[in-house]
C-alpha cells in the first residue's frame, strides 16, 4: 500500500511520490473496476426478499427492490425475463430472485440483474393468491349476479384444454355415454410459461366466434385440466385468465384439478365442476333418461286422456240412469192430446148446432114479402129527403156575399193601390223598401215605382260633382237612372 502523505506535506498541486505505482484513476475507470470485481465475485446469486416498488417501464423492463428487515437491494429484470414470469409481481410478495450482481455507475450503487424470479414457498404463493382474489372480488368479477345460466341441452360444446392429456379423453367419453354432442377443442398449454396467455386467448376466441361462421360457436365452454400442485395449476390463477372467463359471453364451466383444488378461474366461471368428468355430466343430461322421461310423459298423457274419457263415460252412464224412459215422458202428453182432441170434436159439434139455430132464426126475416116491405119503406124515405131549389139558392147567395167582402178587403190592403192616387213606391237596387230620408241618403240607386211604370234615380249625395246643368226628367217608360 502506498504511503499517505500527511497534511503538512500536502502541496498545492497533485504530484506523484517516488516509487508510487498507483496513478490517479478516473471515475469511469474505478467504476469499471468495481463493476468487474462485483460481477466476477457475484456472477450467480439467489436472493430471497420481499418485493417493493415494483414498476414496469414502457419498454417492458421490470424495476423493483428486494428487502428484508435490515437491508434493501435494487433489482432489474429485462423484458425477455419479465415476459416469462408465471405470476404478476406486486409489492409485498416474498420471492427468490436468481441472477448476478452488478453496479450502476450512474448512481454509484449496486443492483441485481434478475434472470429468474419465483415465489418463495407455498405460503407466499397462497398469500399472493388471497391478495389477488380479494382485489378481483372487489371489482365484482366473482359476483353471483354476473353468472350466466347454463343451457339445458347445448348443441355445440367448446373445450379449452390440452389436446394430448387424459382430460379431453375423459370429457369426450363421458359426453358420448350421456348425450353425443358436437365438441370443438381449442388446444392450449395448461402448465408452464405461456399457458395463461393461451388459455385467455382461447376463451376470448370462443367468445368472438360468429354464430353462423365456419367454426360453430359453442353454446357452452368447458375450461379443464387434471389435478396437480398449486404451482402446476397457477396459470388458472392468472389475472388475465380470470378476466377472460368473467368477460366471456358464453356460459363457462371450470373443471380445473380435483375436487379439493380451487383456482380463481373457478370463482370467475359460471359453474365450477369438481372434476373434468363432472363437467361433462353437468354440461349435458343423460340421453337415455330423457328418452325414458319422454316415454313416461307420453304414457302419462295417454293415461290421462283415457282417464278423462273413462270418467266422462262413467258420469254419462250415471246421469243416463237418472233420466226417465222416453215413453214415460210422452204418456202424459199423449193422454192430454187425446183429451183435447175429444173436447175439440164436441166443441165443433156444439158450435155448429148454435150456428144452425142462429141461421134458422135469421133466415125467417129474409122472406120476399119482408124484403119488399123494407124496400118500399126506403123508397118512401128517399122521396121525402129530396132537395128544394130555394134552399140551394139561399146558400149560394150567402157564399157570394162573403166572396165580395173578401175581394173588397184585398183591394184595400194592396200596397200598390195608392199609386193610382199619385203616390210613389221607393225601393233600393235590391228591391228593398226605403222608408226614410236617412236610408235614401245611403243608397247609390233608388227605384221609384209609379202607377204607370218604374223610374230609376241616383241621389244627389251619391252623384259625382259636375258643372253641367240639371237634366230634365225623361219621358214615361224610360227606366234609365237620371240625376236629380
Amino acid at each position: 500500500m502506498p504511503p499517505f502523505r500527511d497534511e503538512a506535506s500536502a502541496g498545492l498541486l497533485a504530484s506523484e511520490a517516488a516509487g508510487d505505482n498507483a496513478p490517479a484513476l478516473s471515475i469511469t475507470e474505478i467504476s469499471a473496476l468495481l463493476k468487474r470485481t462485483v460481477e466476477d465475485r457475484f456472477g450467480y446469486v439467489r436472493v430471497r426478499g420481499e418485493l417493493s416498488g415494483v414498476k414496469r417501464a414502457a419498454s417492458g423492463h421490470l424495476y423493483l427492490s428486494l428487502k428484508d428487515e435490515g437491508a434493501r437491494l435494487d433489482g432489474v429484470m429485462w423484458r425477455g425475463g419479465a415476459q416469462r414470469l408465471g405470476f404478476m409481481p406486486e409489492d409485498g410478495i416474498e420471492v427468490v430472485a436468481t441472477g448476478k450482481l452488478t453496479t450502476y455507475p450512474g448512481r454509484s450503487n449496486y443492483q441485481i440483474v434478475i434472470e429468474r424470479m419465483e415465489i418463495a414457498g407455498e405460503g407466499a404463493l397462497l398469500a399472493l393468491l388471497a391478495k389477488t382474489k380479494a382485489r378481483l372480488e372487489t371489482e365484482g368479477l366473482f359476483a353471483p349476479s354476473a353468472k350466466q345460466q347454463l343451457p339445458y341441452l347445448p348443441r355445440v360444446i367448446g373445450v379449452v384444454t390440452s389436446p394430448t392429456g387424459a382430460v379431453i379423453r375423459d370429457i369426450l367419453h363421458r359426453l358420448r355415454d350421456r348425450f353425443p354432442t358436437h365438441v370443438v377443442v381449442w388446444p392450449v398449454l395448461v402448465q408452464g410459461p405461456g399457458a395463461a396467455g393461451q388459455i385467455a386467448a382461447a376463451v376470448r376466441g370462443f367468445s368472438a366466434l360468429e354464430p353462423c361462421g365456419a367454426v360453430p360457436r359453442p353454446d357452452l365452454v368447458i375450461v379443464a385440466r387434471g389435478g396437480g400442485s398449486i404451482e402446476d395449476l397457477w396459470c388458472f390463477n392468472d389475472e388475465d385468465v380470470v378476466r377472460a372467463i368473467a368477460g366471456c359471453t358464453i356460459p363457462i364451466i371450470s373443471a380445473v384439478g380435483h375436487e379439493t383444488d380451487t383456482t380463481l378461474a373457478d370463482f370467475a366461471a359460471d359453474v365450477r365442476a369438481p372434476t373434468p368428468t363432472a363437467a361433462a355430466e353437468i354440461a349435458v343430461p343423460v340421453r337415455g333418461e330423457l328418452v325414458a322421461g319422454l316415454a313416461d310423459l307420453h304414457a302419462r298423457q295417454q293415461r290421462a286422456v283415457v282417464r278423462v274419457v273413462s270418467l266422462a263415460r262413467e258420469r254419462l252412464e250415471q246421469r243416463a240412469r237418472r233420466l226417465p224412459v222416453p215413453q214415460a215422458l210422452l204418456e202424459g202428453q199423449a193422454q192430454r192430446l187425446d183429451d183435447l182432441g175429444d173436447r175439440l170434436r164436441r166443441a165443433l159439434a156444439h158450435r155448429t148446432g148454435l150456428a144452425a139455430a142462429l141461421l134458422a132464426q135469421r133466415s125467417a126475416g129474409l122472406r120476399p114479402a119482408v124484403l119488399a116491405a123494407r124496400l118500399q119503406q126506403g123508397r118512401e124515405r128517399l122521396t121525402a129527403q129530396r132537395l128544394r131549389p130555394g134552399l140551394v139558392l139561399q146558400r149560394i147567395e150567402a157564399a157570394r156575399t162573403q166572396v165580395i167582402g173578401l175581394d173588397r178587403l184585398r183591394r184595400s190592403l194592396d200596397p200598390k193601390a195608392p199609386l193610382a192616387r199619385g203616390y210613389v213606391l221607393v225601393t233600393d237596387g235590391e228591391g228593398q223598401l226605403v222608408r226614410s230620408r236617412t236610408m235614401a241618403d245611403k243608397q247609390t240607386l233608388l227605384r221609384l215605382e209609379f202607377a204607370d211604370g218604374v223610374f230609376d234615380a241616383v241621389p244627389a249625395a251619391a252623384a259625382p260633382p259636375r258643372s253641367a246643368p240639371r237634366l230634365r226628367p225623361p219621358a214615361a217608360g224610360n227606366s234609365q237612372p237620371k240625376l236629380l
